[in-house]
């Protein structure tokens, strides 16, 4: 017997009560370039084996980053991941733990995300982190928000080399809302200005460092002047293994810091699930978003774990929630903190030097090649270079010869007339064969 909950007249009595006059209406605020006109043209219903061979097949079409040389960054870095992350996370407790609620019986996972805040405390140099969130730019838009509460303003000024998914992310966010943001252009030199657009109304200033283009910049002079202002400096951080060697937003004067988590035992899966970072000073705690686990003792005096500071919609009125974000991303979390705990501190550090020391070989390289101009003075494991033909072309070119060559800045920045820019990432997993490819695949495509 199917299940219809609600008859024609049903619907219709609700549409009439909230004023609409049909279902269509409720979506008037999707664009409707990207509204189905019909149903996609697919099957109904295939046969599980029908359906493996089909999805096979697809499968089959792509280019595996795993296969062939790949320098893919942009906010998603492929990493080398132990076995051991993978097999301590499909443990059933684990696998198929949900939120403790109860944690007398959930002390495993209660343990497992502290043991995470304090790992993403320490490499951010902040006080205290929440329990992770969705993804690095959910991050992003839940700091703003948060700086717009500890500040009582409505202004976000956000610097032009924020990576443009974190910046539309926070846009969408505050769209219906009373607050504003203040965007720089993107700027690929990394010479940006942007006290001209912080005054008295600015709640506070985003900026990432390395940035989109991997600029590494000294940010204590900008926390400084944020500071004079009573503006609060968010810093982004999309690849955290940067942390192991460039000095912590902490000590640069960073009031929050966001980032994404993937580069630490997440796999890069065209786009996710991920593991979203946000980590504070001591004096914000009561304004972080999402769950806060903390460490006390029972009433014998044992080590133990609760959920603290939960101010959220689940738990008291929607409209005095410090955050209606309602969950986190436990498994990427769980996985980010089994690998951090295997690398330590002094691994975490050799990871960081192998990634820069690769990407410095691989700068060396394609500086060499005719065609070929590399834009910064200062990277991590990732920069941006200007190339004698438009960057999609010869990106397109380049995974003809089973070569995955980078981003060009024109798929992720449209309109901002940098149709000649390539992001280009060097990780551990990048061999002297993978930059042997890419510099004689330019050299080849460029002459």
């Amino acid at each position: 017997m199917r299940y219809l909950p609600l008859t024609h007249a049903d619907r219709s009595a609700m549409l009439s009560a909230i004023g609409v006059d049909s279902i269509d209406d409720l979506y008037q605020d999707v664009p409707d370039e990207v509204r189905l006109a019909e149903p996609p043209d697919l099957p109904h219903h295939k046969g599980e084996m029908e359906v493996e061979g089909i999805l096979r097949g697809l499968a089959d079409k792509s280019v595996s980053p795993a296969s062939v040389p790949t320098f893919i960054g942009a906010g998603a870095y492929r990493h080398h991941i132990p076995a051991t992350v993978d097999h301590l996370i499909q443990r059933s407790e684990f696998l198929t733990a949900y939120t403790p609620y109860q944690p007398e019986i959930s002390q495993g996972t209660l343990q497992a995300l502290f043991e995470f805040q304090t790992q993403v405390a320490l490499i951010t140099g902040m006080d205290v982190a929440n329990a992770s969130m969705y993804d690095g730019a959910t991050s992003c838009a839940e700091a703003a928000l948060m700086a717009c509460r500890i500040t009582r303003r409505d202004k976000i000024v956000m610097a032009g080399s924020v990576h443009p998914h974190y910046r539309e992310v926070t846009e969408t966010t505050v769209k219906f809302t009373d607050l504003t943001v203040t965007a720089s252009p993107a700027d690929a030199d990394g010479a940006e200005d942007l006290l001209a657009l912080v005054d008295d109304d600015t709640a506070c200033v985003v900026v990432q460092n390395p940035s989109f283009f991997g600029h590494i910049a000294d940010l204590r002079p900008l926390a400084e002047a944020c500071h004079a202002k009573k503006a609060l400096l968010i810093v982004v951080v999309t690849e955290v293994v940067s942390l192991g060697a460039v000095m912590s937003p902490g000590a640069m004067g960073a009031d929050i810091v966001v980032g994404e988590g993937q580069s630490i035992g997440v796999p890069a899966s065209f786009g996710g699930p991920y593991v979203g970072l946000l980590a504070t000073r001591d004096k914000y705690v009561r304004q972080l978003p999402g769950r806060l686990c903390g460490e006390t003792v029972d009433q014998d005096g044992k080590r133990g774990f609760v959920l603290t500071l939960s101010a959220r919609e689940q738990h008291i009125r929607r409209e005095k929630a410090t955050s209606n974000i309602c969950t986190n991303a436990g498994l990427c979390s769980l996985a980010f903190t089994i690998h951090m705990a295997l690398l330590g501190g002094k691994g975490f550090k050799q990871l960081a030097q192998l990634n820069h020391a690769r990407a410095v070989q691989l700068s060396d390289r394609l500086a060499g090649v005719g065609g070929v101009d590399v834009v910064n003075a200062s990277f991590f494991n990732e920069f941006t270079v200007r190339l004698s033909k438009p960057a999609a072309e010869v990106v397109e070119a380049l995974a003809a010869r089973n070569i995955l060559a980078g981003v060009p800045v024109s798929r992720l920045l449209p309109d901002a007339g940098l149709d000649d820019l390539m992001l280009v990432a060097a990780t551990e997993l990048n061999s002297e064969q993978d930059i042997d490819a890419l510099s004689g695949g330019l050299a080849e495509v460029l002459s």
